[in-house]
């Protein structure tokens, strides 16, 4: 069924009497035995895929082989949301072999936060050397909850980090603060001179966006080349942005979602706040929704112009199309297998990859029948 974004106005008509005949979802276990599988990544040359799992295993794995733990993987904390939670390539990985990790670590006080680095995989795909540490997410204020974090490079090679809010949601609106932001690095880990807040006393110059609650994907759209977010909204409220330079995305100020006490958000003046960004997308009822991938293929010509972003609490994968800035949810595929998608990629070949959060996680092949 067709579901149009809140509050907007109906943008094209569906015929209900001229009967569509969708093609079949197909699905082709590759891999079962993960531990909670968090991030996928392929590498070039039909060289096959890192898996990170959130227990800080990083794994390769192809043509149906899964390798033990590579080495030089850095120790991780690994407790409720926290863990080994993104891999990203460099743009120049060809040339330097660098992956960039998520992770996240605790000080002497148990208080977690996220780090981001990365090291050099060796021509064998079973260790990382020299790895590097270039950002850690201060202060550090998680017990284990709303910690992100989601790793993105763009076209012209900068590395974007979405950070959770550690469930203290009054730092994602204090710019001395790397909670609740999205955040814009060069590959180096350097600050760009043309960020948003470089040059403002009292805030950090790393930050993108700000008012963000608990980032669960980061993806580029293929057609406006802009980067887009989804994120858990609270009890309901959760939202696909486009995270743009230096705009405030509302969080705790604004939201769609309740407190889980069912009461209002505290510090919440609404859904619509003067000064903040609205999301492109929300759901009123969350899905818990997880990572996600535009569809750009020639494979499937049905999934054009599509988005596709996990649920965790529903248990399937969110299938819309988008116009522009606008989406349309079309369908859920995958809800019969009853599994948590935690992460979905669109593979080189053009179908999709999806990461079930089980501790006998999976990795799945999607695609349609011809």
């Amino acid at each position: 069924m067709f579901r149009l974004l809140h509050g907007s106005l109906l943008a094209g008509v569906l015929l209900m009497n001229c009967p569509v005949l969708a093609a079949k979802t197909t699905v082709e276990q590759l891999q079962n035995g993960l531990n909670h599988p968090w991030a996928v990544a392929f590498l070039p040359g039909n060289q096959g895929m890192l898996i990170a799992e959130r227990s800080g295993q990083l794994r390769h794995w192809q043509n149906g082989t899964l390798s033990e733990p590579l080495a030089g993987v850095p120790e991780v904390w690994a407790e409720r949301q926290g863990g080994l939670l993104d891999i990203a390539l460099s743009p120049d990985f060809v040339q330097n072999r660098h992956v960039y990790l998520s992770y996240t670590e605790a000080d002497s006080s148990g208080r977690a936060g996220a780090v981001v680095g990365y090291g050099t995989l060796n021509q064998e795909k079973s260790r990382l050397t020299d790895f590097k540490v270039i950002l850690r997410q201060e202060p550090k204020l998680s017990s284990g909850a709303n910690l992100g974090s989601r790793l993105l490079f763009d076209e012209k090679g900068y590395l974007y980090i979405s950070f959770g809010d550690n469930f203290q949601a009054a730092t994602a609106q204090q710019l001395n603060a790397l909670t609740g932001k999205i955040i814009r690095l060069n590959a180096d880990g350097s600050v760009p001179k043309d960020n948003p807040f470089v040059n403002q006393q009292g805030a950090r110059g790393e930050i993108w966006t700000y008012g963000m609650r608990n980032p669960q994907g980061l993806a580029l759209n293929p057609w406006t080349h802009e980067i887009w977010e989804s994120e858990h909204g609270p009890r309901g409220g959760d939202e696909v942005n486009i995270p743009r330079k230096g705009k405030n995305y509302g969080w705790p100020l604004a939201t769609w979602g309740v407190d889980y006490s069912g009461e209002k958000v505290p510090g919440s003046k609404g859904g619509t706040v003067p000064g903040t960004e609205q999301p492109v997308f929300y759901w009123k009822v969350s899905p818990a929704i997880s990572g996600m991938a535009f569809y750009n293929s020639q494979r499937f010509p049905q999934w054009k112009d599509s988005l596709f972003i996990g649920s965790l609490k529903e248990k399937n994968l969110i299938h819309l199309t988008v116009n522009g800035d606008r989406i349309v949810e079309k369908e859920r595929l995958l809800g019969d297998r009853g599994e948590r998608i935690r992460d979905v990629r669109t593979g080189p070949d053009g179908y999709l990859y999806v990461l079930t959060d089980e501790s006998d996680g999976k990795l799945l092949k999607v695609g349609l029948e011809k």
